[in-house]
């Protein structure tokens, strides 16, 4: 048979059962969508992870949280009792301690004239431009002036200036954080997402002691950031600052430690688990929901070949050949999931562009997502499509027409 009659036959008969069909390319469909969705993001999350790791720690810092509440942004509480004097004590001690900052953090309602907006409030030192790693992109940040008097001064997020300034110029504007008023002296870069889908644009540094005493009258801090000197003598510096810390809190030998250190060290590893869920585990995931795609298909076909053996009986006894009859079976099959990988392709493309341009990923289109939804589909198709090949092309003709 020319392979022009084969592929009108294989057409024909998709045709002919439309519903068989629908089902056998809607398994392909949602299992090669699922494998490009989450090979995509999981590829932009990735980045992102390792972006928001580099941006809140790097590699040359440590991270000290009070009460141990929080990684890397998570918004949990708890109690606190890691102060400004404590990081003080640490700083002294330690010299690979090179800068360190403190930080506190508080959510408000902020208001510029009829325009309000709950934004995120942080109080840092005026080593947070340089600890922390994120400058004023116009205007300046505050100084340590401005921190020893808690003056009432800001330095805003675009989400903040977007939101409450619309197209007018925030810069010496008045803004009130709850009923505090404070002026405007600067825009801070931009950030994006973080890996909780915060947006750190969305915030306002003011000058911690200003936090402290004028908006949440505390006398904690949520966590610090310290910069050493000499990156790979990080785990040591953590088990000095945990002895520092102990010593001050006066905590005995059998009780826990009342804050959380996090050096680069472990934030390797978790990134290393993220990276294997995502690129692993979750792939792994979408490549048995197109495994029992396959079965469903060559089930299907299956019954396909009980309900055409008429059919079959007549094109051998008319001079078709058996391997005309297994490839016709195997391309009908073959192609349906084709055609199911394709549409899955496309709408797996879709959903990753909508997930990345909610969690601000960047560009989402992969080849290797791409490359391996076709492979996927391609090899699903060719073994889902042999069992009923093979049973369509041992029936005999005689037996058939009867």
């Amino acid at each position: 048979m020319s392979t022009t009659r084969l592929v009108t036959h294989s057409l024909r008969g998709l045709s002919r059962y439309r519903l068989r069909s629908t089902f056998v390319m809607l398994g392909s469909l949602v299992g090669v969508a699922a494998l490009t969705l989450v090979v995509s993001v999981g590829q932009g999350v990735q980045a992102k992870v390792q972006q928001t790791v580099g941006q809140v720690l790097g590699d040359s810092s440590i991270l000290i949280m009070s009460g141990g509440s929080r990684i890397l942004g998570s918004p949990r509480e708890g109690a606190s009792r890691l102060t400004i004097d404590d990081l003080t004590a640490v700083a002294a001690e330690l010299d690979e301690i090179e800068a360190w900052d403190p930080q506190q953090d508080m959510s408000s309602v902020v208001r510029y004239r009829d325009r309000t907006a709950t934004v995120r409030i942080l109080g840092q030192s005026e080593r947070g431009e340089r600890v922390w790693t994120r400058a004023a992109r116009r205007g300046r940040y505050f100084d340590a002036a401005a921190v020893n008097s808690a003056a009432r001064v800001a330095v805003i997020g675009e989400t903040v200036a977007r939101n409450l300034f619309a197209h007018d110029d925030p810069l010496d504007a008045e803004i009130r954080i709850g009923a505090v008023p404070f002026r405007v002296i600067g825009v801070l870069e931009p950030f994006g997402m973080d890996m909780h889908g915060m947006d750190r644009d969305n915030e306002i540094m003011v000058p911690i002691s200003t936090l402290m005493r004028r908006l949440t009258n505390t006398d904690t801090v949520a966590s610090a950031r310290l910069v050493l000197r000499d990156p790979t003598r990080s785990d040591d510096a953590a088990r000095e600052v945990t002895r520092i810390l102990r010593a001050r809190h006066a905590l005995v030998t059998d009780e826990p430690d009342d804050f959380r250190i996090v050096t680069p060290t472990e934030v390797r590893t978790m990134t290393t688990w993220v990276r294997r869920v995502l690129l692993i585990f979750v792939p792994m995931l979408a490549g048995v929901i197109l495994l029992v795609a396959g079965v469903v298909a060559a089930a299907l076909m299956l019954s396909s070949v009980n309900e055409r053996i008429p059919e079959i009986g007549l094109r051998r006894a008319i001079g078709a050949r058996p391997e005309d009859i297994r490839l016709q079976f195997a391309t009908e099959t073959a192609a349906t999931i084709l055609a199911g990988g394709l549409g899955g392709l496309v709408l797996g493309y879709a959903g990753a562009h909508a997930v990345a341009a909610r969690m601000q990923l960047g560009d989402s289109f992969s080849w290797e997502a791409v490359v391996i939804g076709m492979v996927a589909s391609v090899l699903t198709g060719a073994l889902a499509g042999i069992l009923p090949a093979r049973r369509a092309a041992q029936l005999h003709p005689v037996e058939a027409l009867r």
